[in-house]
């Protein structure tokens, strides 16, 4: 049976005018005019028998008084109609009574546009829920589908996505401090880890994501200083990224000053030395047949004393000549390079780069490290921790572009070299993702390391498995490269004029009056748009179970009140320990 079964009675009024994805309505009954809403949905009679097309309701005008010489930018009948009470829709998709089998299908495609004097009439009441409702389980069962909230026009109806879509596309959660972006990716996070064999990973910059649990979560935090003689590695959730996880790049991007004259011969000899390092830890080892094939970016550890040793044997080597000794090729022109990986070896906020415990240095290190951030939740040891949370909190700001960028890189080029039949895909999830995928006019050496990574793997991350959800309060600053390949976008308050054109720029241009809402959606509000939502919709992000630690501290009550505070010596140590005080 029709969800429309309309009665003359309930027409809001007819069609005056077509466009390719709009038509204006002309409202003869005041009454009828004043209760319509920006933003509601309206069905209008097809020219074909069972379907409906779907629109929204973007403009309301009671009496149109431009003359025929100074028409409306965007609609020339506005301008030169004699007619009151015009509204404008957008069209966005068809309702079928029936197709094929199945029966109140909604589609986003316009296979035909409303004929002149059609009947137009609203979507609201039982309509409206029991329409939202056969969208939404258009998606499959409730409890297969991910689901972010419910519908702000009915919050009756649940607001499912389609979860394939959403994650095989790549997307974006954007929204200003405070408007329940934190609390959208921990509801996204829950219901993931929920899966029987889950798999994402959220690089948590802040350490804010610590809060939730679950068998389907397991937490990790980059090694701290204060944790390099702790004897804890990846089964206590303490991570090291060892130096020879760097590629040649990030080595000379990290180590290399271009500004030197001497640049070119640093990062010649940096190569070569690696490359020797690696060989005679292969050699070592006794693998053979890796030594025929790797080279100087192969994810092999060595020994980088020796590479420092070497270096120091270049800078001060004397060789013969024709009248006795003279200076080597290299000599005096890799003091600078040589002071300055020394200065990193020896960088105690670089220890868990530089400086790891003798185990990471092991060619089975990599091996417990790829299985414990890669495999889904079924393949894990004990069946738990689908959802990885990385805590970034304690590496340093100047190399965290680098450190995440790698680790990106690290699950990426394993999903490529892993056998089609045996990739599971994996989700990877950027919170504050502006800091390590900035746009190319704010990079700096570090940031363009990461951003070569990111950008590859919005390219090709889908062929191979892996899934971007990039997450930012300010998508402004965020590399437009990137977001031009997410076609989900769930985005929160906006109040950034900057921020808000992004997303215009990013949705089709009959969508773009949604980011007129964009600054007066309320905390923990969305507009949902993309391959994975049937319609663009305004959705009310449902509450996560456990909450991030992300709210915004209320000043006045605090200070109100007295004698709560009193922790600056443990503030003070903790500052000078590079590990917080518990």
């Amino acid at each position: 049976m029709s969800l429309f079964n309309y009665s003359d009675e309930d027409i809001l009024g007819q069609v005056i005018s077509v466009d390719t994805a709009s038509v204006n309505l002309y409202v003869s009954n005041i009454e009828i005019l004043r209760k319509m809403q920006v933003n509601r949905l309206v069905a209008l009679r097809s020219s074909r028998a069972g379907q409906h097309l779907i629109g929204i309701v973007n403009k309301i005008i009671r009496k149109s008084i431009e003359s025929t010489t100074n028409k409306d930018e965007n609609d020339d009948i506005l301008g030169s109609s004699s007619e009151d009470n015009v509204v404008r829709i957008t069209l966005i998709g068809t309702f079928f009574d029936r197709l094929l089998t199945k029966s109140n299908i909604f589609r986003r495609t316009l296979e035909t546009v409303p004929e002149i004097d059609a009947p137009c009439y609203s979507i609201e009441g039982t309509r409206l829920t029991n329409f939202m409702k056969a969208i939404s389980y258009q998606t499959g069962e409730q409890d297969q589908s991910l689901s972010l909230g419910t519908y702000t026009l009915d919050e009756d109806a649940i607001a499912f996505l389609d979860a394939n879509r959403f994650f095989q596309r790549h997307a974006v959660i954007v929204g200003s401090t405070g408007s329940g972006k934190s609390w959208t990716t921990a509801r996204l996070l829950e219901q993931v880890s929920e899966l029987t064999n889950s798999n994402a990973i959220l690089f948590d910059i802040h350490g804010e994501y610590g809060t939730l649990d679950g068998d389907g979560i397991r937490h990790f935090r980059i090694a701290g200083p204060a944790d390099l003689n702790s004897g804890k590695g990846i089964n206590d959730g303490i991570l090291y990224f060892p130096y020879w996880l760097l590629g040649y790049e990030d080595m000379t991007t990290m180590l290399v000053d271009r500004s030197d004259q001497n640049a070119p011969n640093q990062s010649m000899v940096l190569s070569r030395t690696v490359t020797k390092a690696k060989q005679e830890m292969l050699l070592k080892h006794g693998d053979t047949d890796i030594i025929n094939n790797f080279t100087v970016d192969s994810p092999v550890p060595y020994d980088l004393d020796l590479v420092v040793n070497e270096l120091v044997r270049l800078d001060t080597e004397m060789v013969p000549g024709a009248r006795g000794e003279k200076q080597g090729e290299f000599f005096g022109r890799l003091s600078r390079f040589i002071s300055r990986l020394q200065n990193k070896k020896t960088d105690r906020r670089l220890s868990f780069m530089m400086a790891p415990p003798k185990e990471v240095n092991d060619m089975s290190w990599l091996n417990s490290l790829a299985k414990a951030l890669i495999s889904g939740r079924d393949n894990q040891a004990d069946k738990r921790g689908g959802v990885k949370i990385i805590n970034f909190s304690e590496v340093p700001s100047d190399v965290l572009p680098l450190v995440v960028g790698r680790i990106a890189s690290l699950v990426f080029s394993i999903q490529q070299w892993t056998e089609k039949k045996y990739r599971h895909p994996i989700a990877l999830l950027c919170d504050e993702a502006h800091l390590y995928i900035p746009e190319r006019d704010i990079t700096s050496g570090m940031t363009e390391s990461s951003l070569r990574y990111f950008e590859r793997i919005a390219k090709e991350g889908r062929k191979y498995g892996v899934s971007l959800i990039v997450i930012s309060q300010r998508p402004s600053e965020v590399n437009k490269t990137v977001l031009s390949q997410c076609n989900n976008y769930v985005a929160l308050r906006l109040s950034n004029a900057e921020d808000q054109n992004v997303i215009r720029r990013l949705l089709p241009d009959s969508l773009g009056g949604f980011v007129e809402l964009l600054p007066v959606l309320d905390t923990g509000e969305a507009l949902v748009v993309g391959d994975a939502s049937l319609l663009p919709s305004r959705i009310r992000i449902s509450e996560p179970r456990k909450k991030p630690d992300s709210g915004t501290v209320d000043f006045w009550d605090e200070w109100k009140i007295n004698g709560k505070y009193d922790s600056i010596e443990n503030a003070v140590k903790s500052w000078r320990k590079q590990s917080i005080e518990l």
